[in-house]
């Protein structure tokens, strides 16, 4: 439940006017949540110029007040940030920190959530990585299987990930702690899991920022999220039921290749109406 301290408000009114969903009304010059409509955003706590507000389902341990050292970015720099991010697939034996994982996951913890529904959860995967991967590569070896003894003029254009599905396997097989073409050797992977893809795809994105600045590399596998796919061995494996989706695999690791600069992209597309 959303309260108001009401020593502290002195009725300015911009929760009042910050609430989308106007929950939140002056009464007797004082700001009264009524905790209808109110789903918790957090908004009235963010912006009360009193920290008058307060809620009893989070960790208010948690709110930081703003100031502009530790808060700001420079634009420019945040640009150049992005730009430099590539996709690694070359990883050192260094494992990666419990404390860096969490905090990977606390970015993608305090991204937005289409009605703050919060509905993004998170699996990290070390310990038992490399039965992980044997599930997952064996998987993918029996799909690619499939596909290539039932080609249609709608598959074909896949002939050549299915015959890379098995290869990848066999190549495992033959030489199980060197031939990773799945997750490349890395130590960790964190699954993002939601029903809502924009929701765990908008966490997925920060995390990748997160995991930058820590030093740490990262690619998002979609070999594996198509393996995991409605397949009841790996889910369980997870701890996921079936009506869980996993929408996206991050490959986490100390990089063992150094990039010198940005790459080029086409120009954007952009219409202005």
């Amino acid at each position: 439940m959303m309260k108001v301290n009401k020593d502290l408000c002195i009725g300015c009114s911009l929760c009042v006017k910050d609430c989308i969903v106007r929950d939140i009304e002056l009464v007797d010059g004082k700001a009264n949540i009524n905790n209808v409509a109110c789903f918790k955003c957090g908004h009235c706590i963010a912006i009360c110029p009193k920290n008058a507000v307060s809620t009893d389902d989070y960790n208010m341990d948690e709110v930081k007040n703003y100031n502009n050292d530790d808060f700001s970015i420079d634009p420019d720099n945040l640009l150049n940030f992005i730009k430099f991010r590539r996709s690694v697939r070359h990883f050192k034996t260094q494992d990666v920190e419990i404390e860096k994982l969490t905090k990977i996951i606390e970015a993608g913890r305090f991204t937005q959530t289409a009605t703050n529904s919060q509905d993004v959860s998170y699996v990290v995967v070390k310990d038992n990585i490399e039965k992980l991967k044997e599930m997952s590569l064996e998987r993918l070896s029996d799909m690619g299987n499939y596909m290539l003894a039932n080609l249609t003029p709608e598959t074909i254009k896949y002939k050549r990930y299915a015959q890379m599905w098995v290869r990848m396997y066999e190549e495992f097989k033959s030489n199980p702690t060197d031939r990773d073409s799945l997750f490349f050797n890395a130590p960790a992977i964190i699954l993002v899991v939601s029903d809502n893809p924009i929701n765990a795809s908008l966490a997925s994105s920060n995390m990748e920022l997160m995991t930058n600045a820590l030093g740490l590399g990262t690619f998002f596998s979609g070999f594996f999220t198509k393996a995991a796919e409605g397949n009841k061995k790996i889910m369980e494996f997870l701890g996921l039921n079936e009506n869980q989706t996993i929408v996206t695999c991050m490959v986490v690791g100390y990089p063992s290749v150094k990039y010198q600069r940005t790459t080029p992209r086409k120009d954007a597309q952009i219409s202005w109406k």
